[in-house]
């Protein structure tokens, strides 16, 4: 199964870009730009990552952000992980930034995107994968702070598909960016918004009913909630699920523990993503091998949760088809390979 899992066709919807920082990277920015890093090296500084909750790791994530200066770093930091995207097969990613941890910086916007879009569009050449760009929302400032970026991000908003709600989730209620949704469907894009991860189900349902998200980004408070996991289930509402994030974060002690086979069982739109690899331990690959060990699901499982990844990204359909023409093909590729060596023998 882990030769399986390692070949298998993948596709990623709930990536922060800022969170594929190595600190081997941050230090090679942090020299760059004249930046002195409270860590004498980078293995002192990966022992660091001990998190025990959200707001324990966004303390060191918004530290981290500071060696994002140029659109140089921007685009080395984009395409370090487009090259481990081709590396572990991820043929299709949805990649979210976080503007705001930048503006306040005195980094611009157009310093960010050209950064970003430029290396989305090395990685479509060299690797031939398909990407998107999802602008996120800081919930723990004002939602003026928030439409202010948005402002800023109007002359690239035929580079970005969706709008996204993150950061610190308690006492944050998706209800409170309104207006700031509203800017994002003038520009024409898609909505999403984390809730249900440290938050209640009752933010999932909100971000359903007020903000009317496309995605939910984690959503495993859903279980506490059976009228909504009926919900979730009858207009298959996708669920971008974080395992190895869950964990870390202590959302759940233990894999083991975790809702994902579930709530895949009651026939939910759930998809498996890395969130901030660099600070949680593992990319798609490490987090489909994690949970095969904790949860141990069928192959059947596992396409199913590949397609239903397929199905929630916001390709074009022509995209879809053919990403869904690969997994097929890579399947059976997989298990006619013994044959076709040992006939060729």
């Amino acid at each position: 199964m882990e030769q399986f899992l390692a070949q298998l066709p993948k596709v990623e919807l709930h990536l922060h870009i800022e969170g594929t920082l190595e600190p081997e990277m941050m230090f090679s920015l942090a020299e760059r730009n004249g930046i002195k890093l409270p860590y004498p090296d980078p293995q002192t500084l990966r022992r660091a990552y001990q998190f025990d909750n959200l707001q324990s790791f966004l303390d060191l994530y918004y530290q981290g952000t500071s060696v994002l200066k140029t659109s140089q770093d921007f685009y080395d930091l984009a395409m370090a992980y487009f090259t481990r995207c081709d590396q572990e097969h991820v043929l299709h990613y949805e990649i979210m930034f976080d503007p705001q941890a930048h503006l306040c910086r005195g980094v611009s916007m157009n310093t960010m995107m050209e950064g970003l879009t430029g290396a989305m569009e090395d990685a479509r050449h060299k690797f031939g994968a398909s990407s998107g760009l999802i602008l996120s929302l800081l919930r723990h400032l004002p939602e003026v702070d928030g439409i202010d970026a948005l402002i800023k991000a109007k002359p690239w908003q035929h580079k970005i598909i969706a709008i996204g709600l993150d950061s610190s989730e308690q006492g944050n209620p998706p209800g409170r960016f309104r207006k700031a949704f509203n800017i994002a469907d003038d520009y024409g894009w898609h909505r999403v918004a984390h809730a249900g991860e440290e938050g209640p189900a009752s933010y999932i349902w909100e971000a359903i009913r007020e903000q009317h998200v496309r995605r939910i980004d984690h959503g495993v408070r859903c279980s506490d909630d059976s009228k909504l996991m009926t919900y979730l289930k009858q207009y298959q509402v996708p669920l971008t699920v974080c395992p190895l994030s869950n964990v870390r974060l202590g959302v759940y002690s233990d894999l083991r523990q975790h809702n994902l086979k579930m709530l895949l069982e009651k026939g939910l739109c759930v998809t498996i993503n890395s969130d901030d690899p660099a600070y949680f331990g593992g990319y798609m690959t490490a987090n489909m091998l994690a949970v095969q060990r904790a949860l141990n699901l069928t192959e059947t499982q596992w396409l199913q949760l590949t397609s239903n990844a397929i199905n929630a990204s916001f390709a074009p359909v022509e995209r879809k088809q053919a990403l869904k023409q690969r997994l097929t093909s890579a399947v059976v590729n997989y298990h006619l390979g013994p044959t076709s060596e040992a006939a060729g023998a």
